[in-house]
C-alpha cells in the first residue's frame, strides 16, 4: 500500500495525532511491512532455537521468543513449523500475549482468539496445567482457531463460539487472567493488507467503537478480583483505544490501570499515561495499542454466581485386549510427556478421573471446566483419540502433545518413535499424506511417532518395511504459503 492512496481522512487525523512524528510516519510506508515468527516456548527456548533455526533473523526486542523473518525465509514450508515450533506472527502483534501475566495453573480467556496467534503464546505460558478458554464468535474462524492450538500441543483447552454476552452470564469473575485483542478498523495494517483500508472506508473507528466498548466490558465482568486483563487492537485512533479504556475505568471503579514501562521506540497512550503504542515509523512493527488493566481485590472474592466444577463422565471406553494396552502405553506416555512440561508428572489414574467419552472419542479434560450448558464449544480439552469396534486410534493432537522422550524404549509394539532430520526427503513426504518407505533397520509394527529431530510430527501405522500415513488431511503441506486464515 502506497501512502498516495491512504484514506484523506485517515492521513488527517494520523497528522494530528502524530504532530511531528507525522513525515515520518508517511515514509514508513515506502518500506516493506516486518514478518516474524513467535517461538513456542512449550517445544523450545530462544537458546536452543538459535542452534537450531534454519532463518537468520534477529530478535524481536519487545518478546523472549520473537524473531523477524524475511520473505525469502519461507518459514510456513520448514518442517519445523508443522512440528509446532513456531507462529508466523507480525511482530507488533507479540506484545499483547507476551505482557499478559499469565502463570501455570491460571483460568485464562482469550476472548477474541482467532487465529490463534495469542492465545498459542498465553497456552504455552501455562506450561501443560491450568485452563485456557479461547473464544471467536465467528465458527469457520474458531476452527482455524483450534488447529492451530492444536499444533502448538496445548492440552488444556477449551474453544468456544459464543457471543462474549453470554460467555459473561455464564461465567462472571471466573479468569485470572484475560485478553481482549478486540476487532477494530486495523490501521495498524494499513501497509501490510489493503483490504484493511477499504474496510475503513466502510466502517471505521465509529462503527467498531461500541463493539469495543461491549468487549471491555464483558471482560470486565468475568475477570476476578485481582486478576489482570490486557485490551489491545491494531489500531491507532484514539477512540477505539484510550478513550475505550478511559470509559472503561469511569464507569467500573474496580477496575485499575496498570502503567506499562516502555521500552525504545515505543511510545506512551495519548492523554492516558501508562497504555503502549507501537508505530512503524519508530519500530520495526506494523502498529499495535495496548492497555493492562487490575481488577481490585484478592483471589477468592469472586462472585458466588461463577460455575467451575467437573464434567460428566460421558460414554463407557470400550476396548479390546490390544487396544486397552495401547491405551494404556499411551497414557503413561502422556503423563510423562505432561510432567517434562509442567515440572509434576500427573499419576495415570489422575488423568483417567479426566477421561470423557462421547460418541466414540476420547477426550482429556482441563484440570478444571467451568459449567459449559449451552454454550457452542469446538472442543473442550485434549483429543486423545477414536474407538473403533474394540480398536483405539490415536489423534493428531494427541501426538503434537507427546514427548518422544517419554515414549519408553520398553513399549514393544504398541508405539514406537521414528525421528528423522529436518533435511531427510521422507519428512516432506510425510507431511504431503505420502506413504513412508523405511530404511534397512528401521523396521517397525504398530503405532509410530513420526518426528522431525527430535519434535513430532504425528502419527504413522508400521507394516514392516513401510509406515501407513495417517497425518490429518487438514494439516498437510501446503504447496504455497500458509493459508492465510491459519495465521
Amino acid at each position: 500500500m502506497r501512502r498516495e492512496e491512504l484514506p484523506s481522512a485517515f492521513l488527517a487525523e494520523m497528522e494530528k495525532l502524530l504532530g511531528e512524528e507525522y513525515p515520518a510516519y508517511l515514509e514508513s510506508f515506502e518500506q516493506p511491512a516486518a514478518s516474524g515468527i513467535r517461538l513456542n516456548t512449550g517445544r523450545v527456548d530462544a537458546e536452543e532455537w538459535s542452534r537450531r533455526s534454519p532463518f537468520s533473523g534477529e530478535p524481536v526486542p519487545w518478546t523472549e521468543n520473537g524473531f523477524y523473518v524475511s520473505e525469502a525465509d519461507r518459514p510456513a514450508r520448514d518442517p519445523y513449523y508443522y512440528a509446532g515450533l513456531y507462529y508466523i506472527q507480525e511482530p507488533s502483534a507479540m506484545a499483547p500475549a507476551a505482557l499478559l501475566p499469565v502463570e501455570p495453573g491460571d483460568r485464562v480467556l482469550d476472548l477474541c482468539a482467532a487465529p490463534g496467534g495469542k492465545s498459542t503464546e498465553l497456552g504455552a505460558k501455562l506450561r501443560g496445567t491450568g485452563l485456557l478458554f479461547a473464544n471467536d464468535i465467528s465458527n469457520s474462524r474458531a476452527k482455524a482457531l483450534l488447529k492451530n492450538l492444536e499444533l502448538f500441543g496445548l492440552p488444556g483447552i477449551c474453544v468456544s463460539s459464543e457471543d462474549p454476552e453470554k460467555l459473561a452470564a455464564r461465567m462472571p469473575e471466573y479468569f485470572d487472567k484475560i485478553l481482549v485483542d478486540a476487532p477494530c478498523s486495523g490501521e495498524g495494517m494499513f501497509r501490510r493488507d489493503e483490504s484493511m483500508v477499504r474496510d475503513w472506508v466502510t466502517k471505521g473507528p465509529a462503527w467498531y467503537a461500541p463493539i469495543q466498548s461491549r468487549l471491555i466490558r464483558q471482560a470486565a465482568d468475568m475477570l476476578r478480583p485481582g486478576g489482570v486483563m490486557v485490551y489491545s487492537t491494531c489500531t491507532f485512533s484514539p477512540r477505539e483505544d484510550e478513550e475505550t479504556v478511559r470509559e472503561l475505568l469511569e464507569e467500573r471503579p474496580e477496575m485499575e490501570l496498570v502503567p506499562i514501562p516502555l521500552f525504545p521506540g515505543a511510545a506512551d497512550g495519548f492523554g492516558l499515561s501508562g497504555c503502549l503504542r507501537l508505530f512503524p515509523h519508530r519500530l520495526r512493527g506494523e502498529g499495535h495499542f495496548v492497555a493492562m488493566l487490575r481488577k481490585k481485590g484478592e483471589k477468592g472474592e469472586s462472585a458466588p454466581g461463577n460455575r467451575g466444577g467437573k464434567s460428566k463422565r460421558g460414554d463407557r471406553i470400550a476396548l479390546d485386549g490390544e487396544a486397552e494396552k495401547l491405551f494404556d502405553v499411551l497414557l503413561e506416555i502422556l503423563a510423562c510427556s505432561l510432567g517434562r512440561l509442567s515440572g509434576g508428572k500427573p499419576s495415570v489414574s489422575a488423568l483417567r478421573e479426566r477421561l470423557y467419552a462421547r460418541d466414540g472419542a476420547v477426550y482429556l479434560l482441563p484440570e478444571e471446566i467451568p459449567d459449559l450448558g449451552g454454550i457452542r464449544f469446538l472442543r473442550t480439552g485434549l483429543l486423545l483419540g477414536e474407538t473403533k469396534k474394540g480398536r483405539f486410534e490415536p489423534s493428531q493432537p494427541l501426538a503434537m502433545v507427546l514427548d518422544p522422550k517419554a515414549v519408553p524404549a520398553g513399549a514393544g509394539s504398541a508405539v514406537r518413535v521414528l525421528d528423522l532430520d529436518r533435511g531427510d526427503q521422507r519428512v516432506i513426504r510425510y507431511l504431503k499424506g505420502e506413504t513412508i518407505l523405511l530404511d534397512s533397520g528401521e523396521n517397525a509394527r504398530g503405532w509410530i511417532l513420526v518426528c522431525v529431530d527430535g519434535f513430532p510430527l504425528g502419527w504413522a501405522r508400521g507394516n514392516g518395511g513401510s509406515l501407513k500415513n495417517k497425518y490429518y488431511p487438514g494439516w498437510r503441506w501446503q504447496q504455497s504459503a500458509v493459508r492465510k486464515e491459519d495465521i
